[in-house]
């Protein structure tokens, strides 16, 4: 058995007299590695996520309402000047998780028009979102590591591996959107932590 193709852990036996009468050494047992697959880094990490997302939404509006807080300055919020609102947080959220499973997947993107501007507009976008990354088949992101990719800017458009646009620009982005999110609520003093943000409720 070939060691670069077989990797091997040392087996501890505690009872060796009795398991292996004859040997004084512990046993190279062969160990099956399973694989992580593209899919496996994107589609289900997204979905987490923005279910975590749904229910920061819904800690928010309760508080706000418990507080007797408008909505509305929950809504308009922003971390600076010239960073956006929550709502546009949410929908470029959404469109960078329905995007990244498309373009990984050889798919359409699917359009939502950016039209939110409740809460309940924004759980369902969350919602459909959710809905077309579970509609995406591990099976349709077999090879999208090595499949290219390609992205338009306003500058331009750039070409990436499968396995470059997603760990290099498909997921930071996503994440980046989800926290600002996050810490746009925070900021306005809704009571949530890091749990929260991972999902730990």
């Amino acid at each position: 058995m070939e060691y670069t193709t077989r990797r091997f852990i040392l087996a501890e036996v505690l009872d060796r007299g009795r398991v292996w009468p004859f040997c004084s050494h512990p046993q190279l047992l062969p160990v099956t590695l399973m694989s992580f697959s593209v899919y496996d880094a994107s589609i289900p990490p997204m979905i987490r996520m923005l279910e975590n997302l749904s229910k920061l939404l819904d800690k928010a509006v309760k508080q706000a309402e418990e507080r007797k807080l408008p909505l509305s300055e929950l809504l308009e919020a922003r971390l600076a000047p010239d960073m956006h609102p929550l709502p546009r947080q949410i929908q470029i959220t959404s469109d960078a998780a329905k995007g990244t499973a498309a373009r990984l997947a050889g798919m359409e993107t699917p359009s939502f028009p950016d039209t939110e501007t409740t809460f309940p507009e924004l759980q369902s976008r969350i919602s459909r979102t959710v809905d077309f990354l579970k509609s995406v088949a591990p099976e349709k992101l077999q090879g999208a590591d090595d499949r290219t990719v390609t992205v338009k800017f306003p500058q331009g458009e750039m070409s990436f591996t499968g396995k470059e646009f997603l760990t290099n620009l498909a997921l930071p982005n996503f994440y980046f959107h989800v926290t600002t999110a996050y810490g746009l609520l925070r900021h306005k003093g809704i009571e949530i932590g890091k749990r929260d943000y991972l999902g730990g409720h």
